[in-house]
């Protein structure tokens, strides 16, 4: 079990920043108030990795040939080492690559190569696929984060960091004076005998490129962009850029990624293969503006002459019960469950309707049947709103938007625009913020400054917001922070406490129209029921108790009374310079995007398969050389657990007595014949039998106590 005393002990270990204004921790700043890349995560652990996170097995291979890919479905393997948090980001990462490129993730089922990520002492991994059986990823304290996970996937995918190119000195000047003495050699370029750029244009925006101050022995700039525009977008660690996704696809061979089904910002007259349907007595209309709102698109804001259209369903005219259709082409699912997100401006009536529907195709029904999702109504609203839509469609089916004409007189409609749909899982909850950039002129750093989401509510009924600090606390102004609050609720009585593995993911929402292309930034944090801190009495008080036990009393400006517990979360969560880079802001707003989800599940070992497939550990194109040293050699090297003895010996691999055992790579497991574990050693006769008919000079270890018997 964690207590808070040992916590601060990791703080100062890992520099975490514990704000402690009485003696119970409010906020713990996961980052410790410094925004480390994966380099400087690395280099204060002293690891001397090749380009900072590249781990080398034998020589720099290249990563020219299919030798060196994976399939399109990678098998992997989560380690228990791994932190909860990580495991659930991870399998976030491998989302956002089914989304935007062909490449999959399943978990390890005995396949000769795949990944085995563990909490190793820093972010690191391999160049490609190096067939050496179980390649390891590391994904150590301070990695936990969704773009450092990716990057590291990138490189076990093939690839190297973007300014390691052959024509990089075209684009960035290396100030070798300015690099850390010994760190030179990350900053080396290979010809395109090594690294191929696939024909794909240098990538500033790459999250696979380093940012200026890597391996910097001072405070001036290591990298220098020959377009001064870009000297602070290098380093981004956000999202996969088009360019890193452009790569992705032309090594892999993908046509299409996997889970994203459609997108539409109605810039062409086809509109995305849209009809209107039949059933109706109206339609929608193509075009850029409507008199009563809007007077622009969701997707240019305006900005492009002779572009900026959308879909509107107009009730400015017409009878009451008036209906038009507009139906989506025809779509495949694979998954079963899907999100669809799009953007609405309500300009008509408070009695409209905007339905949306899916018709669905099957023997039965040839001609589709209409099945009804959900629905939008309410008072009109001067600017586009964001909406998401969960779809749980198994059949081959279209999309129906269906806009229903209230009583009452009206002076717009409804009207949609960014349309995307994927089969993923939809966030929970909406923050949107309206008048950013009004916030971030006026609002002091540190406490000042901070607002808070309104309480959302997850699936099981906890109470949670995030508190945002609009320019940053007063340690490190400039950089939005989020900390993460459990808070009470209705169901208080009725849940489970301290809250257990409950992941909290914050999402800012890059507003670009198309969801394949949007670079939004996140984090996660998982309440760890086990995080505790001894009080003066000796009783313990837990981090993530019920608020209303270890919270602090508050009121919304509605006057609603409530309890906020404290809070987990980053000081560096986004600079201002990245938040303009993008559309974080647009239409003068930024879009949260909040979820809450279980991963206890996340708690137990992934299971093995039950039989594996030997490993081919022999690197392309090579034959394997005979490298076993002499007998006498072998135990100088391999390390014994358990106060274990190396022994050299013909036939086995592991030690055998008439009542004990020895099992795993280094022998670090002992079974008994009294052990209870019966049926999970049954299971591994068959293999354990196949160990034993190897014959081959074999290094075991033993207990010391059982050898001396022996002898």
């Amino acid at each position: 079990m964690a207590s808070f005393s040992v916590l601060l002990l990791l703080a100062l270990f890992f520099k975490q920043t514990l704000c402690l204004p009485t003696s119970r921790v409010i906020e713990i700043d996961v980052d410790g108030g410094r925004d480390q890349d994966i380099f400087d995560i690395n280099e204060a652990l002293g690891l001397d990795l090749v380009e900072g996170d590249i781990l080398i097995d034998d020589e720099r291979n290249s990563i020219l040939g299919d030798e060196y890919r994976w399939p399109t479905t990678i098998p992997y393997y989560l380690e228990d080492s791994l932190d909860i948090n990580a495991k659930g980001v991870i399998l976030k990462a491998f989302e956002q690559y089914r989304l935007k490129t062909c490449i999959d993730y399943k978990p390890w089922e005995g396949e000769p190569n795949y990944i085995g990520v563990f909490k190793g002492n820093g972010c690191f991994s391999s160049v490609g696929n190096r067939r050496v059986g179980k390649q390891r990823l590391s994904i150590g304290n301070g990695c936990d984060r969704i773009a450092t996970i990716e990057h590291e996937f990138l490189h076990a995918l093939g690839f190297w960091h973007e300014q390691s190119r052959a024509d990089r000195d075209d684009y960035v000047t290396i100030m070798w004076d300015r690099i850390s003495e010994g760190k030179e050699h990350n900053f080396n370029k290979y010809s395109d005998k090594v690294s191929s750029s696939l024909n794909v244009p240098y990538d500033y925006n790459s999250m696979m490129h380093y940012s200026k101050t890597a391996f910097k022995n001072g405070t001036e700039s290591t990298i220098v962009t020959r377009i001064p525009e870009f000297i602070d977008v290098i380093g981004q660690r956000m999202e996969f850029s088009d360019s890193d996704l452009l790569k992705v696809n032309r090594l892999y061979n993908c046509s299409s990624s996997l889970t994203f089904m459609e997108h539409c910002s109605f810039e062409l007259e086809n509109i995305c293969g849209m009809i209107q349907g039949s059933g109706g007595n109206a339609n929608w209309q193509h075009v850029m503006q409507v008199n009563g709102g809007p007077m622009i698109d969701y997707t240019t804001m305006g900005k492009c002459e002779g572009t900026g259209y959308f879909m509107h369903f107009s009730t400015a005219t017409g009878m009451a019960g008036h209906k038009a259709y507009l139906e989506s082409r025809i779509l495949y699912p694979k998954r079963g469950f899907q999100c669809l997100q799009f953007f609405y401006y309500n300009s008509g009536n408070p009695n409209d309707e905007l339905n949306i529907w899916v018709r669905e195709y099957d023997e039965i029904n040839p001609e589709g049947k209409l099945r009804h999702m959900g629905g939008i109504k309410g008072e009109p609203q001067d600017y586009w709103q964001f909406h998401h839509l969960s779809l749980n469609v198994s059949k081959k089916f279209r999309v129906v938007f269906q806009g229903i004409k209230g009583a009452g007189v009206s002076n717009g409609g409804f009207s949609i625009d960014d349309i995307n749909l994927s089969e993923t899982k939809c966030p929970s909850h909406i923050w949107r913020i309206r008048n950013f950039t009004h916030l971030l002129a006026t609002s002091p750093s540190g406490a000042g400054g901070r607002i808070y989401s309104p309480r959302f509510h997850s699936s099981e009924g906890y109470a949670f917001q995030i508190g945002l600090y609009v320019n940053g606390v007063d340690s490190n102004p400039g950089e939005l922070a989020i900390y993460f609050h459990l808070a009470s609720g209705l169901k208080d009585d009725r849940l489970q406490w301290p809250c257990p593995w409950k992941q909290i993911t914050g999402l800012l929402l890059d507003q670009n129209p198309d969801i394949r292309r949007q670079m939004s930034n996140q984090r996660s944090v998982t309440t760890d029921p086990t995080l505790f801190e001894t009080e003066a009495d000796g009783s313990k008080t837990y981090f993530w108790d019920d608020p209303q036990k270890v919270g602090t009393l508050v009121q919304d400006p509605d006057g609603t009374s409530y309890h906020r517990g404290p809070g987990k979360g980053t000081n560096v969560f986004l600079t201002h310079d990245r938040l303009r880079s993008r559309n974080f802001i647009k239409g003068d707003d930024v879009i949260f995007l909040l979820t809450m989800e279980d991963i206890s599940r996340l708690t137990a070992t992934q299971p093995l398969p039950p039989t594996t497939t030997v490993p081919n550990t022999t690197p392309p194109n090579t034959t394997p050389p005979n490298t076993t040293p002499p007998a006498s050699e072998l135990c100088k090297t391999f390390g014994c657990e358990n106060d274990g003895v190396c022994v050299v010996e013909e036939g086995n691999l592991c030690a055998v007595g008439k009542d004990w055992w020895f099992m795993g790579e280094k022998c670090q497991k002992k079974g008994k014949s009294e052990d209870t574990v019966i049926a999970a050693v049954s299971a591994s006769v068959a293999v354990f039998a196949a160990m034993l008919l190897v014959t081959v000079t074999s290094v075991y270890c033993v207990k010391k106590k059982l050898l001396l018997k022996k002898k």
